[in-house]
């Protein structure tokens, strides 16, 4: 991620909002630049990042937009593999050894009988190695001295550009107290990595979506504020990934003591390196919404299918049903949870959810080969259908007629 003095440069107040100026990914200007960075950066493998941050202020040269050039070049170094040098000994050992015995000068002296090259070589003869290596070891466990071995993704000018205008802003989010969500669809990964992140929230319906509030990394409810907000920030790529979305935070000024507000929304040309999960999960739930669709589909049935478009809201964590029937007629729903082949924890889980939601109006699509017992189920709220093979789809929908709220 950026840090704070490639960020602030860009930041525009008007008002009581913060902008962040980002790059035109077309600007022809930028796009040389970007390129320029990118064949210095796949030049240098094998090399330093000290070795690299040099290239980079000599590409810099006298050019007054150097702030964006760095935040460009931190952008790839950012995406690489770094690694430290393999060494004979840890470099803070390898120090106490060869510094315990100095001191010692390039010539020898009447005070100095030992020069450094015959210090060196000595111990790098104890030791089983070269001299080039034992110099190289000595500091290796400095940043500037890791090493990169993998030049990250397979980056174009444009694609650059658009990351750095991502990680612009997501270093907004440092200074957010909290953060107002409105969100229409893409539950899943939202709350997939509002979970992976270990992210603060509340969440309630709102306009047939969900109103989520965020505590932000200076919120007074947060200690750890350094971890907290990389994770926060960190969490921006996964909101992008729905069609239709609002977001307004509440941030600290990066230049003085003034609360501002910060908004985007899905219009935003900013686009996402998340993955976006699968139509399905499973085969299984590919399976059954295919057979719907093929008997049911296209007008031939009063009730139809949709996929996770319900949250149930569990106190800190949610439930998003597989599938949800409405009936095109009358609007009564009911809600699917397939529970297939899946790892006994996991299924210990997703029942405590089930019991915890206490919805009469959900079906859960048992497998029998899952070892879940009558005994298990006996307080679980809604319905239990069994499947052997497939699910039967004729009798989950004599059981969707008749608990549909």
């Amino acid at each position: 991620m950026l840090t704070a003095d490639l960020i602030r440069p860009r930041l525009r107040i008007r008002g009581d909002t913060l902008h962040v100026e980002l790059l035109p990914p077309q600007n022809l200007h930028w796009q040389a630049t970007a390129a320029a960075l990118i064949d210095l950066f796949q030049n240098l493998s094998g090399h330093t990042s000290g070795e690299w941050e040099t290239a980079v202020e000599q590409l810099e040269g006298e050019r007054l937009d150097y702030v964006v050039l760095r935040g460009l070049a931190k952008v790839l170094s950012d995406g690489a593999t770094w690694v430290t040098r393999s060494t004979p000994l840890p470099p803070a050992d390898l120090r106490r050894l060869v510094f315990g015995r100095g001191p010692v000068l390039d010539e020898t002296d009447l005070f100095h009988p030992q020069s450094r090259a015959t210090l060196l070589q000595n111990i790098a003869d104890e030791l089983g190695t070269d001299t080039t290596t034992l110099e190289q070891s000595l500091f290796a466990d400095l940043a500037s001295e890791s090493v990169l071995v993998e030049v990250g993704p397979t980056w174009t000018p444009e694609s650059l550009i658009t990351r750095y205008n991502l990680e612009l802003t997501r270093g907004v989010l440092y200074w957010a107290r909290l953060m107002e969500v409105e969100i229409y669809d893409g539950y899943q990964d939202f709350w997939r990595y509002l979970k992976l992140f270990k992210l603060m929230f509340e969440a309630k319906p709102y306009q047939g979506g969900y109103w989520v509030t965020l505590d932000g990394p200076i919120s007074p409810f947060v200690n750890t504020t350094t971890r907290y907000g990389r994770q926060f920030a960190a969490f921006l790529p996964a909101l992008l990934l729905g069609e239709r979305w609002q977001m307004r935070a509440t941030v600290k000024s990066p230049f003085g003591e003034d609360w501002l507000r910060y908004e985007l929304n899905s219009t935003s040309p900013l686009t996402s390196h998340f993955k976006r999960s699968g139509e399905f999960d499973s085969r299984m739930e590919a399976d059954f919404a295919a057979e719907f669709i093929e008997k049911f589909g296209e007008g031939r049935g009063q009730w139809q299918l949709s996929r996770e478009d319900e949250v149930l809201l569990l106190e800190d964590t949610v439930m998003i049903p597989d599938f949800a029937f409405t009936h095109q007629k009358d609007g009564r729903r009911a809600l699917l949870e397939i529970m297939g082949f899946w790892h006994p924890d996991y299924l210990r889980r997703k029942l405590a959810k089930v019991r915890a939601a206490g919805r009469s109006d959900l079906i859960l699509l048992v497998y029998e080969g899952v070892n879940l017992t009558a005994e298990q189920l006996t307080d679980v709220p809604g319905e239990i259908l069994y499947f052997k093979n497939k699910p039967v789809l004729k009798d989950v929908m004599a059981l969707v007629e008749r608990i549909a709220k």
